[in-house]
């Protein structure tokens, strides 16, 4: 026991592979194990709701008006860069689509055919009761009720903005013991797909992986460097190795954005920039830059539609696009946040929470490696994007800044 308890949850996650594989080749019948696998997604779809909820109700209490005012071209550039990852996203599915192998899928599902249907279902799912939305897991309504609230109560005292955001924190705790217990979940969920699909079935995860992999490195090496050379008119790739290298690596084998903060704060001290500035922007940014978080969501909901055989109008892409981006902001500072937004973004496409949740236990069997370059993305862009921020203010200011020179001089 208390050698498993030094083991990282990742180290778990592969153990709990490993032994579903091997049991459901060996004892495929023995039903039991796949009960593990059921209490896992269970206990996800009851406090997956509660979390999105109390997310956002609590960012957008806490936020005050007139606040970090100073740190305009961050937040746009942070914002600007989750919605192009979700773009891009969604691009590479519609160029390289990817179905999932889901157990016991036998009914179709349509999603909806013109803006009119689309419009009209958002809207009235967007109103539904608030507690009643949470319990049944309505995503669109625990939205849109969640802004309103959130909005409402930044009048309110900051004795009640703490409760809030206490609150919050607390569902956030209860998420981390379910995740600590997804090694556990995991084995079932492996075993009931290798006796059911066997391991040919399995093989196609690889597919996803690549393409979730293969778009976020493209995102990180290709579209964020454009981005910046866009903004500087300057070489970008010696900066982007740079924030890789020093910030990225360290974040891939922690898989935690927030955990990377003080790293990414001294990178920053070395690359020269005002303090006033990174000080705020890199705290926030380890919530709020997800662009990973959005790549995830856009290409497993878009994964689970062809699944199901659903067409995707380019009208509902794009709002899938939309919806990623804005939801993905916060995903980062939990450790498999970004997968516990899928079902917000599969309720636009009239997928029901059983079959999301089957995707969010997919996503965590892929998480041994998505969940870490997605983390080294997000993490490394925090770094790139506070840079350009400060470089592009100072170029607008009549003092340009020599990239070439800055990442020399770090790295000494």
């Amino acid at each position: 026991m208390k050698n498993y308890k030094r083991l990282s949850l990742i180290q778990k996650i592969i153990i709990g592979i490993l032994i579903g594989g091997i049991l459901g080749v060996v004892v495929p019948s023995w039903e039991p194990i796949g009960i593990l696998g059921d209490l896992f997604i269970e206990a996800l779809k009851g406090i997956a709701p509660v979390l999105v909820f109390t997310l956002i109700l609590a960012s957008l209490a806490k936020h005050s008006k007139g606040q970090q005012t100073h740190m305009k071209t961050v937040i746009v550039l942070y914002l600007a860069a989750t919605l192009v990852a979700a773009l891009t996203a969604v691009v590479a599915s519609y160029l390289f689509p990817v179905k999932l192998v889901l157990p016991e899928l036998t009914t179709k599902y349509q999603a909806p055919q013109n803006l009119k249907e689309i419009l009209t279902g958002i809207l009235t799912n967007a109103v539904m009761n608030p507690v009643k939305a949470v319990a049944e897991g309505n995503y669109l309504a625990i939205l849109v009720w969640s802004c309103v609230i959130g909005l409402s109560l930044r009048a309110f005292s900051e004795t009640t903005k703490k409760v809030v955001t206490d609150i919050s924190e607390a569902v956030s705790n209860v998420v981390q013991i379910v995740i600590e217990l997804a090694p556990f979940g995991i084995i079932g969920l492996v075993f009931r797909s290798v006796s059911d699909i066997g391991l040919s079935g399995m093989a196609e995860y690889g597919k996803l992986i690549l393409l979730v992999v293969g778009t976020m490195l493209f995102v990180a090496y290709i579209v964020y460097p454009l981005m910046v050379f866009v903004l500087l008119r300057q070489n970008p790739f010696p900066l982007t190795f740079y924030c890789m290298k020093e910030s990225g690596i360290p974040a891939f084998f922690t898989r935690s954005s927030a955990v990377n903060i003080p790293i990414n704060m001294e990178l920053s001290e070395r690359l020269k920039l005002n303090k006033e500035s990174y000080s705020i922007s890199i705290p926030l940014g380890a919530s709020a830059n997800s662009g990973g978080a959005a790549m995830t969501i856009s290409i497993m909901t878009l994964a689970t539609a062809y699944t199901l055989g659903i067409h995707v109008p380019f009208t509902l892409a794009f709002l899938l696009c939309l919806l990623s981006g804005i939801s993905a902001t916060g995903a980062s500072g939990i450790a498999g946040g970004s997968l516990l937004l899928i079902p917000l973004a599969c309720s636009l496409f009239n997928i029901p929470n059983d079959i999301a949740m089957q995707v969010v236990g997919v996503g965590f069997v892929i998480g041994v490696i998505q969940d870490s370059v997605e983390t080294a993305v997000n993490s490394a862009s925090d770094l790139l994007f506070t840079a350009t921020a400060e470089f592009y203010d100072l170029k607008r200011a009549g003092k340009p800044v020599d990239i070439n020179e800055r990442v020399r001089e770090a790295k000494l």
